[in-house]
């Protein structure tokens, strides 16, 4: 028989508690992280809660300072090309209305699970920045190209009527808490926002007349019909939205500025 061999006994390494630039590695560190993609964070990089088929949610996407303001006619088309590119491609996910602010989207959605949701949103905001790098591009007469959202979408939860009321307010009535409702372009003499998806609602406290006279050049967003219980007769349930309603102030990470 051979010699036996000698059994090595494994040891834990010890690491120094500082590098040579006497900083200590591992471990909390304030400042430690991804960093947003833009001046502040658009929401947390947390791992996100999973979501319900039958409960919208209400996303929110903002643009680059640079890229300037989305509530003009180019924009809001590429916008507009944008959702008709995801409309029919992707049946699991859906966009049911739709609003652009200055330097910022709001969209209330409907997913029938997370990755469907993630994979969707992922699919428009391709879409729209191609779009709108060349609606820029043709404006400024300068090529733009790369990056148009700052940072991860916010996405809030609604799961009452209440919450899906309010939500639904703030969403398409938010150019009224934004004090845009009083230039010149404006659809039913100052009622509704030509840059949200207002006449696909049809649970106005006012009524809509059925040949709504829409500006020359101006085509209505395409969104998709809600499907779940809380968009449709929960809706019907809870009080009626105005026209006029000014939404208040909403406790989500992004706030509008």
């Amino acid at each position: 028989m051979g010699r036996p061999r000698k059994r090595h006994v494994q040891v834990e390494l010890q690491l120094p508690k500082l590098d040579k630039n006497k900083q200590r590695r591992g471990g909390y560190r304030p400042g430690a992280g991804r960093k947003p993609n833009g001046e502040r964070a658009c929401a947390s990089h947390a791992k996100r809660t999973p979501i319900k088929k039958r409960n919208p949610q209400h996303v929110t996407l903002r643009v680059t300072n640079d890229l300037g303001w989305l509530r003009r006619l180019d924009m809001y088309a590429a916008i507009r090309c944008a959702l008709q590119a995801v409309l029919f491609r992707h049946e699991e996910f859906r966009i049911v209305h739709v609003s652009l602010q200055n330097s910022h989207l709001h969209l209330i959605v409907e997913a029938n699970d997370q990755a469907s949701l993630a994979n969707g949103l992922r699919a428009f905001q391709i879409s729209a920045a191609k779009r709108l790098n060349a609606a820029y591009s043709r404006r400024r007469r300068v090529p733009r190209s790369g990056r148009v959202f700052t940072d991860r979408y916010h996405c809030e939860n609604l799961d009452s009527v209440r919450q899906v009321r309010n939500a639904l307010a703030y969403v398409i009535n938010n150019w009224r808490r934004h004090r845009d409702d009083d230039g010149v372009y404006t659809l039913l003499e100052g009622r509704l926002d030509p840059y949200a998806s207002g006449l696909a609602f049809g649970g106005w406290r006012e009524a809509i007349p059925p040949d709504v006279p829409l500006p020359e050049g101006y085509e209505v967003p395409h969104v998709s019909p809600p499907t779940t219980w809380l968009l449709n007769q929960g809706l019907q349930k809870a009080t009626t939205i105005s026209m006029f309603e000014v939404p208040g102030p909403r406790k989500i990470a992004v706030v509008d500025h």
